[in-house]
């Protein structure tokens, strides 16, 4: 990706710019991410949360408990409902929705995880090793 990166909501309300390459990017397809994107999965990025900022706006979090017991909160446009960002307090990354960035044409994806939640319409890249459950496992 070249850094440094934009992305934002559909509506506009909420612009963003990532100044750190990410160091992961990936499909998730467990059932939050399943809830949260609306879809048989979630596309996202790894960045440090320190390489974030937000430069208009801000999102609005919900927070939740993961199927495997911990806490997640997940951003997204008040204003529209777009998803832009997740993660876990006790991280020092933030995933970043690859919808909602400005070129998410650069986005590859390199695993799909928690591929025994996946829906059986959905139809993963063959080429894209898979993970069961979380990377490892």
């Amino acid at each position: 990706m070249t850094v440094p990166f934009t992305g934002g909501c559909a509506c506009g309300a909420v612009r963003y710019e990532c100044t750190a390459e990410p160091f992961m990017a990936l499909n998730c397809h467990c059932r939050d991410c399943q809830r949260a994107s609306g879809s048989a999965y979630a596309s996202g990025v790894f960045v440090s949360a320190d390489a974030l900022r937000f430069t208009k706006g801000a999102p609005k979090y919900y927070a939740s408990v993961s199927d495997r017991g911990t806490g997640v909160e997940r951003g997204f446009c008040a204003e529209c409902g777009s998803p832009l960002v997740a993660g876990q307090a006790a991280q020092p990354f933030i995933i970043i929705h690859a919808a909602s960035l400005d070129e998410a044409g650069q986005h590859r994806p390199t695993m799909d995880i928690f591929t025994s939640s996946a829906q059986p319409w959905d139809h993963m890249d063959p080429a894209l090793p898979k993970h069961a459950r979380r990377i490892g496992e």
